[in-house]
């Protein structure tokens, strides 16, 4: 079984400075070599390590092109593939990967750590152990091995900032997988994508300030799919259908959902030609944002590609 582990940076690779955690150059290679030894791992890794190493924190969508590639370029060469990640960014990235790597035909298993490999009691070997065992078992598709658990990639949320159970993500039947009849790359172009969320008396000039500057908008609403029918309100998303700016709304729960048309109160979503996210969480409807964007040229084609599930990113 052939793995190549890619290593971006992150926690799991991290040591103390003087000025906090750091990535270092070395820990994610000699935890490997020291599984191979142990014989915890019959896997042939070959590693290779994105430069420069970093805090998840700093992650760009240029940064999600860079694992893909990575990733496609290593075609056959491999049976498998496990990224090493930071945490916090590390649900946008899965998400990413799961609608950048077109025809996938192997598993790629996104993982991390809450403490890093070189402090006592980190939870990053056991993470690594069944990330590569993941990796040469699992069907094709981008999952998250995480704490014991194999995730959908197109699903998975940071649940805890602490925890080492910190990720979740609700079962799909559909693997976190974009069809294709054969492998290919969908790279995402730099585009401005805004998120707002829904309060009670929203500062509306926010909103408009980010549809004249945006080129997508994430709509963060309250529940099953509500919010304050103003003048305001309407005039912004107005001006975003005006635009052709294509904007999608998820629910600000982190459980169950949303379905435009429930409530009277998502009314001025629905005139406005926002698309219903369903239980797409944030960060994939980010990350399906830019890639509407950038596969798609026409502000009617990218609405479609955002109301359909594309890799089992929603369920409803």
């Amino acid at each position: 079984m052939r793995i190549l582990l890619v290593h971006t940076g992150g926690t799991i690779g991290m040591t103390q400075t003087t000025e906090g955690f750091a990535p270092m150059a070395g820990v994610v290679e000699e935890a490997v070599q020291g599984l191979i030894a142990a014989g915890d791992t019959a896997a042939n890794v070959t590693i290779q390590t994105l430069e420069p190493l970093i805090d998840s924190a700093q992650a760009t969508p240029a940064d999600w092109i860079r694992v893909a590639q990575c990733i496609y370029d290593a075609g056959a060469t491999c049976d498998g593939v496990v990224v090493t990640h930071g945490t916090d960014t590390l649900a946008y990235t899965a998400g990413a990967l799961c609608l950048a790597l077109a025809g996938l035909d192997k598993p790629v298993i996104v993982t991390g750590s809450m403490l890093p490999l070189t402090v006592e009691g980190s939870d990053g070997l056991g993470n690594l152990r069944a990330a590569l065992k993941a990796a040469g078992t699992c069907q094709p598709g981008v999952w998250v091995q995480f704490a014991g658990q194999l995730l959908h990639g197109a699903r998975v949320r940071k649940s805890h900032s602490s925890a080492f159970e910190a990720f979740e993500a609700e079962p799909s039947e559909v693997p976190p997988l974009f069809g294709a009849e054969r492998a290919g790359l969908n790279a995402f172009a730099p585009h401005k994508v805004s998120i707002f969320s829904i309060t009670p008396g929203p500062n509306t000039d926010v909103l408009s300030f980010a549809v004249e500057h945006s080129d997508g908008l994430v709509l963060r609403c309250y529940g099953s799919g509500t919010a304050p029918d103003t003048p305001e309100m309407r005039a912004a998303l107005g001006r975003a259908q005006q635009r052709q700016i294509p904007v999608i709304a998820v629910s600000q729960c982190p459980e169950g959902g949303m379905k435009l048309g429930t409530y009277a109160a998502g009314q001025v979503m629905r005139d406005n030609n926002v698309v219903d996210g369903r239980d797409t969480t944030p960060e994939m409807a980010y990350v399906k944002m830019h890639a509407a964007l950038s596969l798609h040229s026409t502000y009617a084609a990218r609405c479609a590609f955002l109301a359909q599930s594309q890799v089992g990113e929603f369920g409803l």
